[in-house]
């Protein structure tokens, strides 16, 4: 059953859609809901509809965020036509704001993470003493956000519900679950990928110090699916206001700014999860719209008066 209704945009434009679930075809098929997305089997074909719900910390929140399921889809797309010369990936078209139709592959049971920047859970086991970080050693005295020595690729597994393992090349090809062929034209394509993905942030004046990939099979061949890198698949700080060794939440594009909330008010994905207040939604639904709206060219990072997690904690005091 689908369940969307209209609300302020808290972005000041009138009101706004917000999409909970969706429900394309009265239930025959009904849609695998994802955290964040609906996706409906068609056989051949599949359908992505990108809804408004959000997630952190492996938790889907009871909040929706205005803005977030179209700015996310318009990202997608937009990578997909940026990229497809590099791999050919699961995009068929457009349907509507929020959908696209996409060939089904064979997923390859890999996620494949890439790091140029130390942050997040690699810093945090980086500051508690761990200098081997993936397999790559790393030298004394990094500080949080700086760019590593060279770039790091961490697959993991996928899992259904918990979280995701690393898994090593010679792990993954005696689990079957790839050919060392298909690891080695895999690997070479997560590093092309980022080439790219940082040529154009770097155009807009982001950087792209992070994301995960997935890959499918289809007719022998490997294409790139699932999502390319958007507000919830990776992080995008800005370039101006880059410094290594603070957090970079204030500029982000991503959604760190909202785990920071969560860590703030003491929730990291135990019990139910909160509800998250206004003034977090205007910020993430911001973030949302400029990560599409930036890397496309379409705005400056300005247009956006972005408040800081300590601005919006005061503001909610």
């Amino acid at each position: 059953m689908k369940e969307a209704y209209m609300v302020d945009n808290p972005l000041g434009e009138g009101k706004v859609e917000v999409l909970k679930t969706s429900d394309m075809f009265n239930g025959n098929p009904a849609p695998r809901r994802g955290k964040v997305r609906d996706v409906y089997d068609m056989g051949d074909h599949m359908f992505i509809v990108t809804s408004d719900r959000i997630s952190a910390y492996d938790v889907v929140y009871p909040t929706l965020i205005p803005n977030k399921g179209p700015s996310l889809h318009a990202l997608s797309i937009f990578w997909f036509n940026e990229t497809k010369d590099v791999i050919p990936n699961h995009l068929i078209e457009e349907v509507d704001s929020r959908t696209m139709k996409v060939i089904k592959a064979d997923r390859v049971d890999v996620e494949w993470v890439c790091r140029a920047y130390l942050y997040g859970s690699a810093w945090r086991a980086y500051n508690k003493g761990a200098r081997t970080i993936s397999g790559v050693d790393l030298p004394d005295g990094l500080v949080m956000a700086e760019e590593l020595p060279e770039v790091i690729l961490t697959p993991t597994t996928k899992e259904e519900s918990g979280h995701d393992e690393e898994i090593s090349k010679a792990e993954a090809i005696e689990a079957g679950l790839s050919t060392k062929d298909e690891w080695d034209q895999l690997e070479e394509a997560t590093f092309k990928l980022f080439e790219r993905y940082q040529s154009v942030a770097k155009r807009h004046g982001m950087i792209i110090p992070d994301f995960k990939l997935e890959f499918g099979r289809l007719n022998g061949e490997l294409i790139q699916i699932d999502e390319p890198p958007t507000h919830d698949s990776a992080r995008y700080w800005a370039e101006k206001f880059y410094e290594p060794g603070k957090p970079q939440e204030a500029t982000c594009l991503d959604k760190e700014f909202l785990r920071s909330y969560l860590r703030n008010v003491g929730y990291m994905g135990d019990g139910s999860p909160p509800v998250i207040p206004a003034p977090v939604v205007r910020e993430v639904s911001k973030r949302c719209v400029a990560s599409y709206k930036v890397l496309s060219g379409q705005a400056k990072l300005a247009d956006f008066n972005l408040k800081t997690v300590d601005q919006v904690m005061e503001e909610l005091r």
